[in-house]
């Protein structure tokens, strides 16, 4: 019945639901996000039987927690594990000040199937991947998911569908066109601005870029971003023709509130990596096929593509989207940037 919610559906569903703060159940396991519980609700799940904590590897081994699962770490929550406890161990803004958190006790062998399906589910929902699970059957008004349905769901690809486009005259060239897409597993929409009239027959000077509100928008120097973007715009608007991706992929794509998370951690010392997996997550937790699958529906098959990140190249190229030439995009250093830049270069490959 076309009234019954889809998987993809659901899952925009419980994303909500854990952002407000409200358990989803998954796998025969009641789930919450450690950032958005309460701790009237913390009681109540807790009543329910013995509780743990999923963390992901990279948290885990921040706080010294053994990680005998393959990417993540279930951590008992002993009687005394208060809403306070949890969240030092979910957000390191803390770390400095109180860093031994132990001894952590965490679970081997079992299902660990929901777990995944939880972290993966904080991760898309830009939560902090620290999710409090207690076996539990499912609760009435609650979202229910089963995890491996969850799990293919989140790492396949959304389709894209044009929503609206038109005319957008810019200060980098006055014959431009804004495309809006959204994805069909309830996700941000994201943009293409067309520069002039590209010819779908010969590779499209190209830029894929992911939104910086602090760059963008705030003229941040702790980033090249802003600058980036300009100078894209402005290359595309003096060769009259271009296309700029504009992908809603916010800090790497964990989301503006974790980005100042991770700001405050390199405030602290840590470089934009280590802030990353203090924080749970990866070096890049972006998806770089939305970028394919965008210049497809605008029919274009190769691109000049303007990136200092050859990880890029590889993925349009996996994608079957020929990359001709790779145009760096080099812009001025500052006092606030240079280590953002020296650790892009050396710890994720950028050519910088």
């Amino acid at each position: 019945m076309s009234l019954i919610p889809t998987l993809a559906e659901t899952i925009s569903r419980a994303r909500a639901d854990l952002r407000m703060g409200l358990p989803v159940v998954i796998g025969g396991y009641l789930v919450a996000a450690v950032e958005t519980l309460s701790a009237e609700r913390l009681a109540d799940m807790r009543a329910l039987g013995q509780a743990v904590l999923a963390l992901t590897g990279r948290r885990a081994e921040t706080l010294k927690a053994r990680v005998y699962d393959d990417g993540l770490a279930r951590v008992l929550v002993p009687q005394d594990g208060d809403l306070h406890w949890l969240r030092a161990l979910a957000d390191p803004a803390g770390d400095l000040m109180t860093p031994m958190k132990g001894p952590l006790l965490t679970q081997r062998g079992g299902e660990v199937q929901p777990h995944q399906a939880a972290l993966a589910l904080a991760k898309s929902a830009q939560l902090l991947p620290a999710m409090l699970m207690v076996p539990a059957k499912a609760q009435p008004g609650l979202t229910v998911l089963a995890a491996g349905p969850v799990l293919a769901q989140l790492a396949g690809e959304a389709a894209m569908a044009p929503v609206a486009a038109a005319r957008l005259p810019l200060m980098a060239a006055e014959h431009s066109r804004l495309h809006i897409f959204r994805p069909d597993d309830g996700g941000t929409e994201h943009y293409a601005i067309e520069i002039g009239d590209p010819p779908r027959d010969a590779p499209v000077l190209t830029r894929l870029h992911s939104a910086c509100f602090t760059g963008d928008v705030l003229g941040s120097l702790k980033c090249d971003c802003g600058p980036q973007l300009q100078s894209a715009l402005m290359a595309m608007g003096q060769a009259g023709a271009g296309v700029l991706l504009y992908l809603n992929q916010e800090g790497r794509g964990i989301g503006l509130a974790n980005k100042m998370r991770a700001y405050d951690l390199q405030n602290q010392g840590f470089d934009t990596v280590e802030a990353n997996h203090r924080l749970g997550f990866e070096d890049d937790e972006r998806d770089f096929r939305i970028g394919a699958a965008l210049l497809r529906r605008l029919g274009f098959g190769s691109v000049r593509l303007m990136t200092n990140n050859p990880r890029k190249v590889e993925m349009l190229e996996g994608q079957g989207i020929g990359v001709t030439e790779r145009v760096p995009l080099i812009t001025p250093r500052n006092r606030f940037n240079t280590g953002y830049l020296d650790t892009k270069a050396r710890k994720s490959g950028h050519l910088l």
